[in-house]
């Protein structure tokens, strides 16, 4: 897990500003309206988890963060206030941010979150590949806000302050139940927020029928037994109208479940927090019946073996500890201490 940490009081006076916004530019988030003069007192302290997610720790003065960089791989952004005074522009709204709320993004879309005043944020960057397989029907993710006050968005809100609280606390396996309660919390409230062209969601619709089936999918999935009917029947529908539903975002019941199960497995492969449990129990741990199975069905989906993707997976961590170590002697040197 890459982590990092800066603050401005670490540098000159006449050079806070300009390392002020090349420590915003690496968070992929451009500055504007901050004057070469010295700017208020600013810090940042980032983790990135074991899925890929980051997450920034942000207290600044007023200033706005605009603007697209080039180059950045698909994701979904956001940012929770937590304390202060903001407000979210684009092109078709601008609304004021209240505490907690939450301002959304796809990378790549013009966007500006304006501070009032000094405030402190929480920004999370989440690599589209880490919620692709949530998003089973996809749509285009327009910038956009949710209100951290009720709903499925205020436990994604209280989620999201707690971990800022403890972010400089955290460690890999403690991150690491985060980055899957985010996906999830974030995917629900990212389809509802999608789900059609006015702002009422109809819980009848089919869209919202289907995620209901995904989540109840997800919850059974350690069930070597699940099918289609026990599914259907967990829903109070017809198994066929079940894979309707699969069909209409071009899916089908058994590919979902197997591409869901086969997931979860990778998860666990590649945690250092299961390094103790075999291949074996692992695939058997998520419904797999047969290891046998399981391996043809992680090879056919990764390219790999379940085996060669454990060890390539312990490799990768022993050379990000590593780069870790490397980067924290520049990042000393350069002015950008580790926290």
């Amino acid at each position: 897990m890459k982590a990092w940490s800066f603050s401005t009081e670490s540098h000159p006076r006449a050079e806070r500003a300009e390392a002020w916004r090349e420590a915003m530019s690496l968070l992929g988030l451009p500055i504007e309206g901050l004057s070469d003069a010295e700017p208020a007192a600013a810090q940042v302290v980032c983790l990135t988890s074991p899925l890929g997610i980051e997450f920034a720790l942000v207290e600044a003065g007023a200033q706005t963060i605009s603007g697209r960089l080039s180059g950045q791989p698909a994701a979904v952004w956001l940012a929770v206030l937590l304390h202060g005074e903001a407000t979210l522009v684009t092109d078709e709204l601008a609304v004021s941010v209240a505490t907690g709320d939450i301002a959304f993004g796809p990378t790549g879309q013009a966007a500006a979150l304006r501070l009032d005043t000094r405030s402190r944020l929480l920004f999370v960057r989440a690599p589209r590949v880490a919620l692709d397989h949530r998003l089973i029907r996809p749509f285009n993710l327009r910038v956009g806000w949710l209100d951290g006050s009720k709903g499925v968005p205020r436990i994604l809100s209280d989620l999201l302050r707690g971990t800022a609280e403890e972010l400089e606390n955290l460690s890999v396996d403690q991150l690491r139940p985060v980055d899957l309660a985010l996906t999830e919390f974030l995917a629900q409230c990212l389809i509802e927020q999608g789900a059609g062209a006015s702002d009422v969601f109809d819980p009848s619709a089919p869209t919202a029928h289907l995620q209901r089936l995904c989540q109840t999918i997800e919850t059974l999935l350690p069930d070597a037994e699940l099918s289609l009917r026990r599914v259907a029947n967990e829903e109070g529908v017809s198994p066929r109208y079940v894979q309707k539903l699969f069909a209409s975002a071009n899916e089908t019941f058994s590919h979902y479940l197997r591409s869901r199960r086969l997931e979860r497995c990778r998860i666990d492969l590649a945690s250092p927090q299961h390094a103790r449990l075999s291949i074996s129990e692992i695939c058997f741990r998520w419904g797999f019946n047969g290891s046998a199975h399981f391996s043809r069905a992680f090879r056919e989906q990764y390219g790999l073996s379940p085996r060669e993707f454990r060890h390539a997976s312990e490799e990768a961590a022993s050379a990000d500890l590593a780069s870790a170590q490397t980067s924290k002697l520049s990042a000393e040197i350069s002015g950008f201490p580790i926290g």
